[in-house]
């Protein structure tokens, strides 16, 4: 007989849609610990900018996979899945609920459907290096072209600015003779060994999250980003931390090239094109049950709402 699967809670959503707040709630009422599935949030360098939570917002819930590497490492979405695959583990084997949540597709989708990526060759650094080397002759956009040609789908879900996707994208194919898409869609036959309970955040009317991902953005000037991001690129202005949305923008305002007020404008912009994409990522889910936090039942009380969801999920789970 095989063994049970196990259980998990998983908050997806858009940037700024509220996701931590809601993952801190359900773990305080289920017993669970927070572990989070956000490709920047993993870097220590720039816990304001990433949205680390800080102490308070905790609520003295567990947090894992959060603030554990310097910005000029390196990670990938495979070591992300060993280390994230070891956590769930320990965390149900201690009787709480492992409680997932974060904004980052590829994370997400490799953890919860079990993806295997094939083996990478032992040139995997030198093609590392020889693509580094070509996007400094000849730009980023014509890489992004190579891709597309190469993997459309991946492309699709990369801004062309994104360097550091999509190098990884393409020294994927070149180290394994498979596009990134091929290899996920091969990995699917693996059995995942969890039993998900996935709940979406969104609004209904999209410029109330376009308001909170603008009032977002201030809040974390007013607390120092602006300093953090420029400690880092002080440090590292090439590391992998530099490259994220609503850090990167701000590159040009410390080249002196714009002013900070035209750099906070690109980030807003730029963190609402980021939440589209997460929306159409999570939305091919059909496991998600969303909630609108602009509903009435939910602007009254959305871990009610949340927690019919997972005690119907926890009902049939345990019936099985």
């Amino acid at each position: 007989m095989p063994p049970k699967l196990i259980p998990i809670c998983a908050v997806v959503g858009p940037t700024a849609s509220g996701k931590t707040d809601l993952a801190v709630a359900i773990a305080q009422k289920y017993n669970g610990e927070v572990i989070s599935f956000d490709s920047m949030q993993i870097y220590r360098d720039a816990p304001i900018a990433t949205a680390i939570p800080t102490s308070e917002e905790q609520k003295g819930i567990p947090h894992h996979l959060m603030g554990f590497l310097e910005s000029h490492e390196l990670f990938s979405v495979a070591r992300y899945t060993e280390l994230a695959h070891h956590v769930i583990r320990d965390v149900y084997h201690r009787g709480k609920l492992p409680v997932l949540v974060g904004g980052t597709g590829l994370y997400y989708s490799a953890l919860l459907d079990h993806l295997q990526f094939s083996r990478e060759n032992q040139n995997t650094h030198k093609i590392r290096a020889q693509l580094n080397e070509r996007c400094e002759k000849e730009g980023m956009e014509a890489l992004y072209n190579e891709l597309q040609a190469i993997d459309p789908d991946a492309a699709a879900g990369i801004h062309i600015n994104n360097r550091v996707r999509v190098l990884r994208a393409l020294e994927i194919y070149y180290a394994t003779g498979k596009t990134m898409t091929e290899q996920v869609a091969q990995s699917r036959v693996n059995p995942s060994p969890y039993s998900p309970c996935v709940i979406g955040l969104n609004y209904r009317e999209r410029q109330r999250l376009y308001d909170r991902i603008d009032l977002r953005v201030h809040k974390m000037l007013e607390l120092g980003m602006e300093q953090e991001i420029r400690n880092v690129y002080e440090k590292n202005s090439n590391g992998t931390l530099m490259q994220a949305i609503g850090i990167k923008e701000f590159v040009p305002y410390f080249r002196g090239e714009c002013s900070l007020e035209a750099a906070v404008q690109t980030i807003q912009i730029n963190s609402r094109h980021y939440a589209k994409r997460q929306l159409t990522w999570f939305r091919r889910d059909e496991r998600v049950h969303w909630l609108y936090r602009d509903d009435p039942a939910c602007e009254r009380d959305l871990l009610g709402e949340a927690s019919k969801i997972i005690d119907d999920f926890l009902l049939k789970y345990n019936e099985g």
